[in-house]
């Protein structure tokens, strides 16, 4: 395959109290048709989403996180026979649980993958001057 084609994304975020609406942005979906692809991954920035101060069920998040991984595999439960396409529109109906996803946005790619790489450094990674102050704060 050469080219780019249009791919889908929808950031997954974790909104502990949906009351308050603060978010975090945790992983990305995302979905390209014309190239037969779709993979979520989540990356879950636990004090960053502690620090929101709500009440939040850690455990009960990182499940929720991996089933939205599992969902885009070959091991999908109970979507497994469905296509790729149904799968994403249902991973990113909108919900009103701590867990849910943004709203779908479109770009064109010739590499899904990197997409993703790329999307979840722009998207869900905290910046490079944020880490670089974790990192630091982590060795002393």
């Amino acid at each position: 395959m050469s080219g780019r084609d249009v791919y889908e994304y929808a950031v997954i975020r974790v909104v502990p109290s949906v009351e308050r609406g603060e978010l975090v942005n945790a992983g990305v979906i995302l979905y390209c048709q014309p190239r037969g692809y779709l993979c979520a991954r989540a990356e879950l920035d636990e004090p960053r989403l502690l620090a929101l101060g709500a009440p939040v069920d850690l455990p009960g998040v990182r499940l929720a996180l991996a089933a939205y991984e599992r969902a885009c595999g070959e091991e999908a439960g109970p979507l497994c026979g469905e296509p790729l396409g149904a799968r994403f529109r249902w991973l990113t109906a909108p919900r009103s649980t701590v867990v849910q996803t943004g709203p779908v946005h479109a770009g064109l790619t010739g590499d899904p993958a990197a997409e993703l790489e790329h999307l979840l450094t722009r998207l869900v990674r905290p910046p490079a001057a944020v880490r670089t102050a974790q990192i630091r704060t982590a060795r002393t």
